[in-house]
């Protein structure tokens, strides 16, 4: 019984497995672990903890994640969505209850897919998916002008007052830490790159955009890639930089600089010095406090964490199966974020999803099956066990320049160009939500969002309701016959009042065609009881013509027929006519 909606990926994809599909996960796993290396201690970081928690949730969640999940190729870990609430947490909970809303977190996201709420999450308007990562990814970038500057001051976490103390210590700013933040930013964006050419990119161009038409983005993205084509036709290095990943080498280079140049004076804060480096071993495992009175008052940031991490991870499933011609399982990947959640706060780790730079890394390294995934978490835990002690070399700003570089390629910038494109309630809703998610919280941004979203379609649903006069030569003295079209619901009954009006309807008997109708909720069949009891002081009544079979039954259920009255629900207009014909001139009864 369990067995049939708990189904990993996993399972599916190791009947058959192959020498070359693992070669081939072999290759992708490692090359993904060690990307991933300095995304987690960067995000750790940025969010409050200390490096080894993202390497530790990378391991761990990594692995279960691929292990669970319902995605072949889903590469899981901290991610730069979460650094915004996780850092919030922490400053306002502390560890420990960041650890409890982790855990909690992920019991929910496995009671989503227990319960077959993983399409629940494409419901979701884009616009406010848009709003809400492009208004992460200024809050990170935000968050890191403070190791850009080097400033040694405590900021405030308040976006304006944050603005104002950055302005009022820039005479405090570390020229050396902000060269070299600049320069490394500049070494990842120029970093020689096979996967992406300037033909990827117009190909994108042209798929999204009017012909002619180039975003700015776009522009320098076929600049870097041309750029790092002349070199690699000249520079014979230039070749070899290409097999290595940019953040791995631009941490190596920086810490080989910082190494050199601190006995001749310089000054750069490391993880080291920080943090006292990374601990060479496996994690440890703690057992949290739990308290049921501290996990109500933790139920916000729980709903934050586990809303957000089926977004992104579902996301991310989405984009890879468009990428390899697949489909994923919504319901089990959300139970294999919740397995990963719930377990990797006992070693110290942070809340994990799916990966949407690091699953498209495994996709273009070649990974075929959840096999590359272990294997990335397995490459992880190696180089922790080999080489953690070398981290302490890495330079704060490097990792503050791979985050801001995280940042600007998870933003969908082009969508506030092409906004114009799009209706006004669009536009409204993104930047509402991408304003909320700036300046005050991302939970009350993406509630306001889905608020926003459901008026609209309301006002639009309901702007799609008609109410038309029929105008019939052969229809009886006093009766009066009217078309309805579309959804009669609570946003569109204002559509059926005006029927009451004996200025505009002094009919004694309606006929009301609904053939066109699709819907019905209580609201409007309360409308259509309080119309018939109208037409019943004058002496006469309703009479709904034609119901749709879907709207039949659903009056039916209700017992609204018996209440309006078995005869005055008719399938055609002429039996509708045939009903009040003989009742139709006689004088009404006072």
């Amino acid at each position: 019984m369990f067995t049939r909606f708990f189904r990993p990926a996993l399972l599916k994809h190791l009947n058959g497995y192959s020498r070359a599909t693992f070669q081939a996960d072999l290759v992708a796993g490692i090359t993904v672990g060690i990307v991933a290396l300095p995304l987690a201690m960067a995000f750790a970081i940025a969010s409050g903890v200390d490096p080894q928690a993202g390497i530790f949730t990378a391991i761990i969640a990594g692995f279960l994640i691929s292990v669970f999940g319902g995605s072949r190729v889903q590469i899981g870990g901290p991610t730069g969505a979460y650094i915004v609430i996780v850092y919030g947490i922490v400053n306002e909970y502390g560890l420990a209850n960041l650890l409890l809303c982790t855990i909690a977190s992920g019991a929910l996201l496995f009671a989503m897919g227990v319960m077959r709420l993983g399409g629940l999450i494409r419901f979701i308007p884009v616009c406010i998916v848009i709003g809400f990562t492009n208004g992460i990814a200024v809050l990170i970038i935000l968050s890191q002008l403070k190791e850009f500057l080097g400033l040694t001051v405590a900021l405030p976490d308040e976006f304006f007052t944050k603005l104002h103390a950055i302005a009022m210590n820039l005479d405090q700013t570390n020229w050396q830490a902000a060269v070299l933040s600049t320069v490394c930013i500049l070494a990842i964006w120029f970093w020689p790159k096979q996967i992406l050419t300037s033909g990827d990119v117009l190909k994108a161009q042209e798929d999204e955009q009017p012909a002619g038409k180039l975003s700015s983005i776009g522009i320098l993205e076929i600049t870097r890639s041309a750029f790092s084509k002349t070199l690699a036709h000249t520079v014979r290095g230039w070749q070899i930089l290409m097999r290595i990943p940019a953040p791995i080498g631009v941490l190596v280079l920086a810490s080989l600089l910082v190494v050199l140049l601190t006995p001749l004076g310089m000054s750069v804060e490391t993880i080291g010095e920080r943090f006292g480096g990374i601990p060479q071993g496996f994690p440890e495992f703690r057992w949290p406090e739990l308290s049921l009175e501290t996990l109500r008052k933790l139920a916000a940031p729980t709903l934050t964490i586990a809303m957000l991490g089926a977004i992104e991870s579902l996301l991310s499933a989405r984009v890879a199966d468009a990428q390899i011609d697949d489909r994923h399982d919504p319901n089990q990947e959300l139970m294999g974020q919740g397995i990963a959640n719930m377990i990797t706060p006992f070693f110290g780790g942070i809340p994990a999803t799916g990966a949407i730079a690091r699953t498209a890394t495994n996709i273009r390294a070649g990974g075929r099956t959840p096999i590359a995934g272990i294997i990335h978490a397995l490459t992880l835990l190696i180089i922790v066990l080999v080489a953690a002690p070398l981290a302490s070399y890495i330079p704060l700003p490097a990792l503050c320049a791979i985050l801001i570089i995280v940042a600007i390629n998870m933003g969908d910038w082009h969508a506030f160009r092409e906004m114009r494109r799009f209706s006004l309630r669009y536009r409204i809703t993104l930047l509402v939500t991408f304003f909320v998610t700036v300046v005050f919280d991302l939970t009350l941004a993406v509630e306001i969002g889905l608020t926003l979203s459901a008026l609209f379609y309301i006002f639009r649903v309901s702007n799609l309701t008609r109410v038309e006069r029929l105008p019939l030569d052969d229809a009886p003295t006093g009766v009066s016959v009217y078309k309805l079209r579309g959804a009669l619901f609570f946003g569109a009954v204002g559509k059926i009042e005006p029927l009451m009006d004996p200025h505009i309807n002094p009919s004694r008997f309606t006929i009301l065609d609904i053939r066109q109708v699709f819907d019905i909720d209580a609201t409007g069949m309360d409308a259509l009881l309080a119309l018939n009891k109208t037409l019943m002081k004058r002496g006469g009544h309703l009479v709904l013509c034609a119901p749709e079979d879907t709207v039949l039954k659903e009056i039916e259920r209700v017992n609204f027929v018996e209440k309006l009255g078995r005869e005055n629900v008719v399938p055609d207009l002429a039996a509708a006519l045939e009903q009040v014909q003989h009742t139709a001139e006689q004088p009404v009864n006072i």
